[in-house]
């Protein structure tokens, strides 16, 4: 997330004091990422550093304003027209947490998975849920307020976003356990045992069939 970027963004739309930016920005992403005022305020100043804002004057309740600068606005055209860099992906904790629990220890890697799947799609229900609201709202919203009208629009794509986001974190941990099974029955093949994944699991937990019906089915929810 670019909170550089996210302040001058606002900051277009006319001077700004931290706290102001701060509450303007959870407010068009639905305070997903929260912030706190030093952030906002370290931010302002390397941007201020770097002559893509600058202070000018205060407001009457002696806030210091801060304003975008041609440099900034440059800086701001620039990243809308970039396409984001996935050279240099960012760090994922399940992924790694997956990776270190293949062969560790008194770890069993499917209740890792199955545990995860369960919290990936109650997350899931969650955002749609607040998809239905966030149409609502966009839907009832009075045509006068264009900043209400906004902050609304905007919240539905972030909401759409995580929705899509969860939608393959599901199905990748379908993908991993199955990947995983089969891997343990080949493996077992080689050594001439009854592959261990292929007997009958006494556990209720679902498998990777029935997490995918899952998946599947709060997906076409989520998308109406």
């Amino acid at each position: 997330m670019s909170i550089r970027h996210g302040l001058l963004a606002l900051l277009e739309h006319g001077p700004r004091y931290g706290s102001q930016l701060r509450t303007e920005f959870e407010s068009r992403t639905g305070a997903t990422w929260p912030l706190n005022v030093g952030q906002v305020y370290t931010t302002l100043g390397r941007l201020e550093r770097d002559g893509l804002v600058s202070q000018e004057g205060e407001d009457g309740a002696g806030h210091a304003l801060y304003v975008i600068t041609d440099a900034g606005r440059g800086e701001l055209r620039s990243w809308f027209g970039r396409p984001v860099d996935r050279a240099s992906p960012p760090r994922d904790e399940l992924a790694i947490k997956l990776a270190m629990a293949v062969g560790a220890p008194g770890v069993d890697i499917r209740a890792v998975i199955q545990a995860q799947r369960h919290a990936t799609l109650r997350a899931m229900q969650d955002y749609t849920r607040l998809k239905a609201q966030a149409l609502a709202a966009v839907e009832h919203v009075d045509g006068t307020d264009g900043d209400q009208a906004r902050d609304d629009v905007a919240w539905l794509l972030v909401l759409e976003q995580l929705i899509f986001q969860t939608e393959a974190e599901a199905r990748w941990l379908d993908h991993s356990e199955s990947r995983l099974a089969r891997l343990s029955a080949s493996a077992a093949r080689r050594a001439g045992n009854t592959p261990a994944a292929a007997s009958p699991s006494p556990s209720p937990s679902p498998g990777p069939a029935a997490g995918t019906a899952r998946t599947a089915s709060t997906s076409r929810s989520a998308r109406r």
